[in-house]
């Protein structure tokens, strides 16, 4: 199926559509046949064709169709144009008792056939005039019947159906005028609205001493949630047994699937309901949705494990989904003795017909119940129980909930509640031949769990419905779902297959890879979690995505290192520099503080010798350019913290004509005002100076584009300069000093905020000090602290770095 995959994708398939497809191994079998049979010397498949392709392959299910070549050659070509096109020259090709043709597939499939938009026009008019009694007593409601009764009329079938929705849209508009109050169903409006509105103004006056502090969980979003037990139940005594349980205390959780890493977008769920629960002394479930065993790892729960702590956070309990498959077993047997669930054998094909959902995805098509909706409820029961002893393969069967297809919510058009799964469960082993969905599992460890609430990201709010639906149908206690806005970040992509294939491709290092927005990458780059918390905080929570540039979170980063890291002279490029007027054994220590402007940081000594590194490019041999500030042929430079200034003297270079060493004259005794100071690093047997960096991986945007998942192959998108390694870079001697008490550095104005996290100071990712102009810096995890240093570059510094 891997392979598969890898074939769809190459074919331009996008990644959530591959994921659909291969779910269906008939489906992908034909799949792939028929790419196979594409012509390269006619246009490539693009969407749509794609699109008609799949069509095709959905109902071949494996089979073979003699001639199906002439349907691909006619999608290439632009002849067959619509999913209608497409089914009728399968229909054609299908009828063993004829003799086939092209020219008759084409007579059969509508090729050639125009309908013009003003032919749509004409026949939907008269449509809706021979039923204007109807329309006129329904209005707005009946127009989503309207769709499918237009596309049934003959002059129109072989219509573009995208035509449908704007024509009767203007007509009906022309017909009934623009929706008034008979269209609109009104809520109640709020008892003692503006009187709240008083309250909570005198609430957050400045001057009020009683004000709390400001935070995202008590304002916007979070500050509007409901309290505990307000939240309507279907059945008013379980709230009573939850309040009991509760206490009347906020409960919460963190539900993650253990099929990968965390990365950036999970800071924000793990932060609001971790944080939720803290700030209203509740607590809050860590909870492993694994009702996946194919997927699942166990790195990965590991790793979940790991990052919500490095974040600051400890979980009231580590529970699992699994932890509850009898409970949700027998549930599943409530449903369907209730009348609310029946076992299906349709193919994911058919069930995507049934809810009226066209190929694109979209919905708007007539909706109808497969032909295992109205069973027995002993049929049902008994079938369920084949489910779970064995008796079907993966695909063969299914168990739905019985919702309703009427609904405009695409989330009660019969979920599917069970399947079956050949795969044993890390936990459980191969007690189970069947495994809950999502849809069905949610809902129901919520109420187990006594959640007050269940907060997560508004691609579920469709979900709320059938998520309180299915609580009252099995008669247990219904939490309350609330959505906010999830967090993205530019420049990058988050989907586990794409990062998969960046570790595969040894793109990247793995998934800790610090150009990564994974968690382990992030923290693999010294990013401290206290930085990414404020950052969170400061975005606030709404029900709106937050999409944000690299730039924006990494200057939120250096805000934060700011106060909790110490400077050193570090030279990425270094060229040494002579000193030709100083003794061998000259040495003039000078104090330098850690951080200028901070007495707590302290100072540290550094030894001035004859011999020393500066910056290559703090050297120009263009006396020109004057716009260039630092060392020229005819122009001094200050060294930070020494007396007096150095003049050039002379230069030695390589064959290649490459700097190797610079002589200077120091001039003592000569006050000269330079126009700017260089850092410098010396070399001083006594001090060990300078130590020697085995590398520095010096990282910036990973990918060329800010959107690289619109990007056609992501993988030609990758900056060729996402990583620059230096091997000769060199860092004063003050540097042991700095990585051997790290947790000193972190200020008392960092450590008073609500939102620090104590790190764990023996770990290489807190080892962080600020290279002078160059950066913030960290030890990677590769290095061993003495004789094979490696540093990542957490961020650049703001300082223009031209002059």
């Amino acid at each position: 199926m891997d392979e598969l995959a890898n074939q769809f994708e190459a074919f331009g398939f996008e990644d959530a559509k591959v994921k659909e497809i291969v779910k269906n191994k008939k489906v992908s079998i034909s799949l792939s046949q028929l790419l196979k049979q594409v012509d390269d010397n006619l246009p490539s498949l693009d969407k749509q064709s794609r699109s008609l392709v799949h069509n095709l392959a959905s109902h071949l299910k494996g089979q073979d169709l003699t001639n199906s070549e002439w349907i691909v050659t006619a999608i290439q070509r632009g002849d067959l144009k619509t999913n209608l096109q497409v089914e009728s020259a399968f229909k054609y090709l299908s009828n063993d008792n004829a003799t086939h043709s092209v020219e008759e597939m084409n007579q059969e499939s509508g090729v050639g056939i125009e309908v013009t938009p003003e032919q749509v026009d004409e026949q939907v008019a008269l449509y809706l005039k021979q039923n204007e009694a109807l329309i006129q007593e329904q209005r707005y409601k009946i127009v989503p019947k309207l769709f499918a009764s237009v596309k049934a009329l003959p002059g129109l079938k072989w219509a573009d159906p995208k035509l449908f929705k704007t024509t009767i849209d203007k007509q009906i508009l022309s017909m009934l005028g623009p929706k008034d109050e008979r269209d609109t169903v009104k809520k109640p409006a709020k008892k003692n609205a503006g009187k709240g509105k008083v309250e909570k103004n005198k609430k957050n006056d400045a001057s009020n001493p009683n004000t709390p502090q400001r935070t995202m969980f008590n304002e916007g979003f979070l500050g509007d949630l409901h309290k505990v037990g307000e939240n309507p139940q279907a059945y008013p005594e379980l709230m009573q047994e939850h309040l009991k349980v509760t206490g009347g205390k906020v409960r919460t959780r963190f539900p993650p699937e253990p099929n990968g890493y965390l990365h950036i977008g999970h800071s924000k769920a793990i932060m609001v309901n971790f944080g939720y629960a803290k700030y209203h002394d509740g607590v809050c479930y860590l909870r492993f949705d694994d009702t996946n065993p194919e997927a699942e790892a166990p790195e990965y729960f590991e790793s979940i494990k790991r990052m919500v702590s490095w974040l600051g956070f400890t979980p009231w309990k580590i529970t699992y989904s699994s932890d509850y498959f009898d409970k949700l077993y027998d549930l599943a047997e409530v449903l369907i003795t209730k009348g609310h669930g029946y076992v299906c054998h349709c193919t994911a094909e058919e069930i995507k017909r049934g809810r009226g959902i066209k190929e694109d995805g979209t919905p708007g098509g007539e909706r109808h119940g497969c032909i295992h909706r109205d069973q027995t409820i002993e049929h049902n029961l008994n079938q369920f129980r084949l489910m779970k002893n064995g008796h079907y393969q993966p695909g063969e069967a299914i168990l739905r909930m019985k919702q309703d297809l009427t609904s405009p919510n695409p989330q009660m058009w019969d979920l599917i509640a069970y399947r079956v799964l050949n795969a044993p469960h890390p936990r459980t082993g191969d007690k189970w031949k069947i495994y809950p969905t999502y849809d069905f599992t949610h809902c129901l460890v919520d109420s187990f769990e006594n959640i007050t609430h269940s907060l997560c990201t508004t691609e579920f709010y469709l979900s709320r419905e059938s998520y309180e639906w299915l609580c009252d149908m099995v008669h247990v206690f219904r939490p309350a779902q609330r959505e906010y806005g999830r967090l993205n970040i530019t420049g990058t992509v988050l989907s586990k297959r794409k990062i998969a294939k960046l570790v595969e491709n040894k793109i990247v290092r793995g998934w800790n890879d610090p150009r990564l927005f994974t968690l382990e990458g992030i923290r693999r780059r010294g990013v401290p979690p206290g930085a990414i918390l404020s950052f969170i905080n400061t975005l606030g929570v709404t029900t709106s995505t937050t999409n944000i540039q690299v730039i924006r979170f990494e200057s939120a980063i250096r805000k934060y290192l700011e106060d909790m890291t110490p400077r050193l002279m570090f030279i990425l490029d270094p060229i040494e520099v002579v000193v030709d007027n100083l003794d061998d054994d000259y040495m003039e220590e000078v104090k330098i503080p850690y951080k200028t402007g901070s007495p707590k940081f302290g100072d540290r000594l550094v030894p001035f010798t004859n011999n020393f590194y500066i910056e290559r490019s703090d050297f120009n041999e263009n006396i020109e350019d004057k716009e260039f500030f630092r060392l020229t042929p005819n122009q001094p430079v200050g060294l930070i913290k020494v007396p007096f200034t150095v003049s050039f003297a002379s230069i030695e270079k390589d064959p290649n004509g490459k700097i190797q060493k610079l002589h200077v004259t120091y001039n003592k005794d000569i006050k000269i005002k330079p126009k700017t100071f260089i850092q410098w690093v010396p070399v001083s047997a006594k001090h060990n100076s300078p130590l020697k960096i085995h590398e520095t991986r010096v990282y910036n945007q990973l990918f060329k584009s800010e959107n690289p998942a619109a990007v056609d192959d992501y993988l030609t998108d990758i900056n060729p300069e996402s990583e620059v390694i230096y091997k000769n870079s060199v860092v004063e001697h003050n540097f042991h000093d700095v990585i051997s008490n790290t947790e000193k550095w972190v200020s008392d104005k960092v450590k008073s905020s609500e939102l620090y996290v104590k790190e764990d100071f023996e770990s290489h990712e807190v080892c962080r000090f600020q290279g002078m102009r160059v950066g913030y810096f960290t030890l990677d995890p590769e290095s061993n602290k003495t004789d094979k240093i490696i540093l990542n570059r957490i961020v650049s510094l703001k300082d223009n770095t031209s002059k």
